[in-house]
């Protein structure tokens, strides 16, 4: 799926609407609720590595402590944005993944190595065949606990990537707060939401069971 590599302009971009996207209030695979408020304790993180549907995914399949997931669209301009709108980078969002977690059951640094190692964070605004700014690799923190692990996280990657020879030169995320944005997620269509455990497009479901290997397959 091709987009525009260049990010567009908060005065270019479409106006949105005020009313939510509408999701089942429970989750389709850890049948916990899919929008706060959440457990005392609980942590949020909000990143996008690509297609927002395989990342979700892997998500569910660390071995413990994922409270609950959500898709969606993070980091742009139009408030409530539709797949469409996000999609053809119109909105300025990239795919994105909210999870929320445990951190007396897994760390952000468990989280962070998934993110990660589960796509090519020197790939610009892209991954793989899919390009355009909406699958542009981001990171977006809510405090400076957060930020500071993004950025080591970040920089120990980055050494790894050249000591490997791997990658195709520095690493690209994007690293913001979320309170630069109005609203730093939007939640996706319902349908959009533990898509590959619904089956996808071909309709055949993937594995969700944790410690799973599997190869995730995007598109079903």
């Amino acid at each position: 799926m091709g987009g525009s590599s260049t990010m567009v302009s908060k005065e270019e971009a479409p106006k949105g609407r005020t009313q939510e996207m509408p999701v089942s209030d429970k989750h389709y695979v850890l049948q916990t609720q899919m929008k706060g408020p959440w457990p005392d304790g609980a942590k949020v993180c909000v990143f996008g590595n690509g297609c927002f549907w395989g990342s979700e995914k892997g998500i569910w399949r660390l071995p413990f402590g994922i409270i609950s997931t959500a898709v969606g669209y993070a980091g742009g301009y139009t408030p409530n944005p539709t797949y469409q709108e996000a999609c053809s980078g119109r909105s300025g969002h990239t795919e994105a993944v909210q999870v929320v977690y445990d951190p007396s059951k897994i760390s952000l640094v468990d989280i962070l190595r998934w993110f990660w190692e589960a796509h090519d964070p020197t790939q610009g605004m892209g991954q793989g065949n899919d390009r355009g700014t909406q699958y542009r690799s981001a990171l977006y923190y809510f405090d400076d606990e957060q930020r500071q692990l993004y950025e080591a996280s970040r920089d120990a990657y980055q050494k790894a990537l050249k000591d490997q020879k791997k990658g195709q030169g520095d690493i690209t995320t994007e690293i913001r707060a979320a309170s630069d944005f109005e609203t730093v997620f939007y939640y996706g269509e319902d349908y959009h939401q533990q898509y590959l455990e619904k089956g996808g497009r071909a309709g055949n479901p993937q594995s969700a069971e944790k410690g799973c290997t599997e190869t995730i397959r995007c598109y079903g």
